[in-house]
């Protein structure tokens, strides 16, 4: 497996829990939008402590960025990297990942399930290709969603948040149903799922009851 020593450039909280990291890019070093890589710490006591990160970048830039959301009381990675500052170094490794675009879809995401979705967006928004796509992004608070501004000028009205736990006019609260991605979605023949298990498991039961075919539903883990 190789490794790829990288330098940070920047290193900003972009809400008060999700870490925006942009790093030098190595040569040859190649993704797709939706992609990942395993990131580790270059600190004694972290380089084995590898976890999946997005890249979040345009795989034209000559840098690489990844959103991460941070968990401070895992005492983990994430907790380890809010300690970073400018010029530490993480080590990266291969690229992976099933998430790609293929096609105009809903997209449905649940907290930093959105991560892979942000350089796809990124990436349309470039070539203006927006098109049609649709954004459901689902979180327990206002204050958790990421990138709400920008989402809201790539999609304006196919941006739909939904909130559990806070209500907030002109958003939608509760969970995602049959109903919401029904009225929401009305014409989609392609769905991209990523988020929490057990919400990627309810969509993916939704969206068989609904008669949406396997070949047309996009997902991965996070």
């Amino acid at each position: 497996m190789q490794r790829y020593p990288v330098k940070i450039k920047s290193i900003n909280k972009i809400t008060r829990d999700v870490l925006s990291i942009v790093t030098e890019r190595p040569s040859d070093y190649g993704f797709t939008p939706g992609q990942a890589t395993e990131v580790s710490i270059n600190k004694t006591g972290w380089l084995e402590e590898k976890r999946p990160f997005t890249f979040t970048s345009l795989p034209t830039n000559d840098y690489l960025e990844f959103t991460i959301k941070t968990y401070p009381l895992h005492k983990g990675v994430t907790n380890q990297l809010l300690q970073l500052k400018n010029d530490d170094s993480l080590i990266l490794h291969d690229v992976f990942g099933t998430i790609s675009y293929k096609g105009e879809g809903a997209f449905i995401a649940g907290g930093a399930g959105v991560t892979p979705f942000i350089s796809i967006f990124r990436h349309l928004a470039s070539k203006n290709e927006i098109g049609n796509n649709k954004l459901i992004f689902a979180n327990k608070m206002k204050s958790d969603i990421i990138l709400e501004k920008e989402f809201r000028k790539l999609l304006g009205t196919h941006f739909i948040n939904i909130l559990s736990e806070e209500k907030i006019e002109n958003l939608a609260y509760g969970e995602i149903t049959e109903g919401f991605i029904n009225a929401k979605c009305e014409w989609s023949k392609l769905f991209y799922l990523c988020g929490p298990p057990p919400m990627m498991d309810s969509i993916e039961k939704i969206l068989t009851d609904m008669n949406v075919h396997k070949k047309s539903v996009v997902r991965e883990l996070f």
